[in-house]
């Protein structure tokens, strides 16, 4: 067993080992279905949903050296639960080190959760050593309000809440509202590729003044680009807002509004709600036949209003904690 997997504080019969790739991806997803009634889980949420074993693939494609930031917990050879850290850079420069984990209900309450949670600590202060981020970094974790277990955790060990995200789904495309009156010169229409600069700079200056929000490299924009549900409004050639709509990819009957985003001097005109609209009717043209968004809980802009007036509705809510490194 590595130094970065250790075994301290479990009880008998139960063990920690590094992440080992394909043949985990199963039990991993086993591990997350084992959770979903005891957590309250929403199996098609756009947050933090019930992904499949390629889904978890995935994810663990992406990690950084995911054999050491991913760690299993094993009962008598069966995977009973799993963490994983991953970290990123913040709008104002923070560096954030989140760890997730999750545990079969039946083995709570015997110190297994607190050991998980000891070595994504000890794990993510080796990490800022090594970044040299020590000055800005802080620990991150998220449990959903139902995971009454995970929420219980966090507090006892130290970490505060600092903010929540709501998750809204409209149940059916078919009930849209009529489309909705523009002022007069203003149009909506797709995002072209020679689009993407500007459509990426609205939703990033959208979030100016936003706090806990990722840094958005206009590359990862165009990598992860899916443009066939994408809508902007225009006065000319000038682009006011847009909505980045699209569909989930291992389940494309759900339709997602990733990004809702008006410049702040054209707010108050109709133009998110004609946008939100527009996507909306691309989401049904595709196929898609429910919707999901989600939303921070102190949006200042009352976006929730706007979606609640189109037709969606509250689903679960997605809270954000934080530690301090020290």
């Amino acid at each position: 067993m590595s130094d970065d997997a250790p075994g301290q504080d479990l009880p008998a019969g139960f063990g920690f080992r590094p992440y080992r790739g394909d043949d985990d991806h199963g039990p991993m997803a086993a591990v997350r279905q084992g959770c979903a009634e005891r957590d309250g889980i929403d199996a098609r949420s756009v947050v933090e949903g019930l992904p499949t074993a390629a889904e978890i693939a995935e994810a663990s494609a992406k990690l950084k050296e995911p054999s050491r930031n991913q760690i299993l917990v094993v009962h008598d050879g069966s995977v009973v639960g799993y963490a994983t850290i991953r970290w990123w850079q913040e709008r104002d420069d923070t560096w954030v080190y989140l760890h997730r984990g999750y545990l079969l209900p039946e083995h709570r309450g015997q110190g297994i959760g607190s050991a998980m949670l000891s070595w994504a600590e000890e794990r993510i202060r080796r990490l800022v050593e090594h970044h040299g981020t020590a000055r800005t970094a802080v620990i991150g974790a998220n449990a959903m309000a139902s995971e009454q277990d995970a929420t219980a955790l966090l507090l006892a060990a130290g970490y505060r809440r600092v903010f929540s995200l709501v998750e809204l789904e409209l149940g059916d495309l078919r009930q849209l509202p009529e489309p909705a009156e523009l002022p007069d010169g203003i149009r909506t229409g797709p995002i072209e590729t020679g689009h993407y600069r500007a459509a990426w700079k609205t939703v990033v200056d959208s979030y100016a003044d936003a706090g806990f929000t990722q840094k958005w490299p206009f590359q990862d924009f165009v990598d992860t680009a899916d443009p066939a549900c994408w809508r902007a409004a225009w006065n000319g050639q000038d682009m006011l807002g847009v909505a980045l709509c699209s569909l989930r990819r291992h389940d494309r009957t759900v339709g997602e509004v990733e990004e809702l985003s008006v410049r702040t001097d054209q707010r108050r005109l109709g133009i998110g709600r004609a946008l939100l609209l527009d996507g909306l009717r691309s989401l049904r043209g595709q196929g898609a036949t429910t919707a999901r968004l989600y939303t921070g809980t102190a949006n200042p802009h009352r976006s929730y209003d706007l979606y609640e007036s189109v037709g969606f509705r509250r689903r679960n809510e997605y809270v954000r904690y934080r530690k301090p490194l020290a």
